[in-house]
């Protein structure tokens, strides 16, 4: 690679970045031969300045969209003035961000991380603490993070296998409710669920499971503990998922969208779990830096919309039925914009992702062999709904 011209922007050709990797990157990512370079909304580009409709929000992190003005703005503004302090002392983003959370969801207190990971791992730490040797019990199909805790919640062989042992503890159950409703009992630390299995297919789980979570956790003790790492922040047409159920847990995990591009994830609690945690407990030296949380404060500030959100259920509705209607698609499911299908004929997802990348420039993801999701930002119109489906419907 040459070295840059001040002044301008140098892109580097794909072959020159894929060298970079073989040379310097551990590799851990099956990449696309794209390199994208700028956003804007529902739009992207790549280095030869194709354009590309994206329908997929960096896997459900850009709900507000590609570098939306107001979040452009709030990090220009705060990185001009401070980036780090440490939480060793105060700083305004922080303390407004968890404010605006709990008021937001559970009206309890909040722990702010940099990712969902992170905010999978205190919330592991937060139960366990609570009811010191406690199993907590996760459902078949569930995804938490790859972190040791994170990933021991995660029971998919494919993942676990190579970093054995794992940190012990957990119970793995059926998604059916008296099957959980056997599991939790008086040594059960936490329920821990995802409303909508969103890593494993876009799964949503039934009000009769959800209401077996609470139960079961009311009759025993243990915390109910929601991830809403991919369905909060308004993707599923309400602010949190766990709205639209009327089942209230303990706490929820937050992050991809929170920080409106930037990596911010939090963990909120509930009244009962409040101050569990106490000082020295648990820790973080970037979480809750100013920057990423200024960011997360226009991005929730958006997303609260209730316009939005209103939006998003009828445009969730529009998608669904367009899906449905393609000669590929054997079932749809999911809720507001977090949508999949699954593939008829044999076809295979990463296949028809692939596809749809290269062929129609339009970015979507396979979640396995015959699954494809679609989660575009939430500011998506009417018309970037129907191009999307004009270009799946080209690809047979």
């Amino acid at each position: 690679m040459s070295a840059p011209t001040p002044g301008v922007v140098h892109h580097a050709s794909l072959e020159e970045l894929r060298e970079l990797e073989r040379s310097y990157v551990i590799p851990t990512y099956a990449r696309n031969p794209v390199q994208f370079v700028r956003g804007s909304g529902c739009r992207l580009w790549d280095s030869d300045g194709n354009e590309y409709l994206d329908f997929l929000a960096g896997i459900s992190v850009l709900n507000v969209g590609h570098c939306h003005p107001r979040v452009v703005e709030a990090v220009r503004e705060q990185a001009g003035r401070l980036t780090h302090a440490t939480n060793l002392y105060y700083t305004q983003p922080a303390l407004e961000l968890s404010a605006r959370l709990a008021e937001s969801s559970l009206k309890g207190k909040v722990f702010l991380a940099n990712s969902g990971a992170e905010a999978t791992e205190a919330a592991i730490k937060l139960t366990r603490k609570a009811r010191p040797g406690g199993k907590i019990v996760v459902l078949q199909d569930a995804f938490h993070g790859r972190t040791y805790g994170a990933l021991s919640a995660t029971p998919q062989e494919s993942k676990q296998a190579p970093f054995a042992p794992l940190v012990p503890g957990f119970v793995v159950v059926p998604k059916d409710p008296d099957a959980l409703s056997n599991a939790v009992d008086d040594d059960t630390a936490a329920v821990l669920l995802e409303p909508i299995q969103g890593e494993t297919g876009i799964n949503v789980l039934s009000d009769e499971l959800l209401y077996a979570a609470r139960e079961s956790c009311d009759r025993t003790g243990a915390a109910l503990v929601f991830d809403e790492i991919q369905t909060g922040m308004g993707r599923t047409g309400t602010l949190w998922a766990y709205e639209q159920s009327g089942v209230v847990p303990d706490a929820l995990t937050s992050a991809k969208a929170l920080g409106g591009g930037l990596p911010v994830g939090a963990l909120v609690t509930g009244p009962r779990l409040a101050d569990v945690l106490a000082p020295g407990d648990h820790g973080s030296t970037f979480a809750g830096g100013p920057v990423a949380c200024a960011a997360a404060l226009v991005a929730l500030e958006i997303c609260s919309d209730e316009g939005l959100l209103s939006r998003v259920r009828a445009l969730g509705e529009r998608l669904a039925e367009g899906l449905a209607q393609l000669p590929y698609a054997a079932a749809v499911r999911g809720r507001g914009l977090m949508l999949a299908i699954d593939l008829r004929d044999g076809l295979l997802g990463p296949e028809l992702a692939s596809r749809a990348l290269l062929e129609q420039r339009l970015v979507v993801n396979a979640t396995g062999p015959g699954t494809v999701r679609f989660e575009p930002p939430l500011v998506v119109s009417e018309d970037e709904i129907d191009e999307a489906l004009v270009r799946l419907q080209s690809l047979r």
